[in-house]
């Protein structure tokens, strides 16, 4: 395990976009086989690969690009790394990102489904509300503490460890048709 470690370190440095955006589509993915193999139940024999597959993309192509670079732009927004810059950008990130990301995943995950834009937007109208106050539950003290402790180029891996439980949510979430 620390010769794993030692090596994603390395790279982190050398590649940090490359392994931030690998990082987060590979624990979307985790979170998905939790949640149909936890959550849903379904067996080794019931597990959609095909939905794990999606996933991950969504992982790699939207989540990992997309919070990688809030981070950036939130550490350029607020600077300092203080409990009070931590709680600005925790409250940015709250108020203001998590909002507008949620529902693009949610559209983003419906679309992929196959569901049609009046699909999709009952499915949002629906999911939205709920899913929006279990982040509430989550992430501001996950965010403080990211925000906090955290150096830039580890937290969205850190985040996306935390998110496991939280993708295994959203997976839940956005494939229950």
């Amino acid at each position: 395990m620390a010769t794993f470690w030692r090596t994603y370190q390395r790279l982190m440095v050398q590649h940090p976009w490359k392994v931030q955006i690998i990082t987060a589509g590979t624990l979307m993915g985790a979170g998905d086989v939790i949640s149909q193999q936890v959550i849903e139940r379904r067996g080794l024999s019931g597990h959609s690969g095909w939905r794990t597959l999606k996933m991950m993309s969504i992982g790699f192509c939207f989540v990992g690009p997309v919070i990688g670079r809030w981070y950036q732009i939130l550490d350029r927004l607020v600077l300092g790394k203080t409990r009070v810059a931590a709680l600005q950008k925790m409250l940015l990130d709250q108020v203001g990102f998590a909002p507008c990301f949620l529902a693009c995943f949610l559209t983003l995950a419906g679309t992929l489904n196959g569901l049609s834009l009046q699909e999709n937007w009952s499915k949002l109208k629906e999911d939205y509300p709920d899913a929006l106050i279990t982040n509430y539950y989550i992430w501001p003290a996950v965010q403080v503490a990211n925000f906090y402790f955290i150096p830039l180029n580890y937290r969205l891996p850190v985040v996306q460890c935390v998110a496991i439980i939280w993708n295994s949510y959203l997976s839940w979430k956005a494939n229950k048709l």
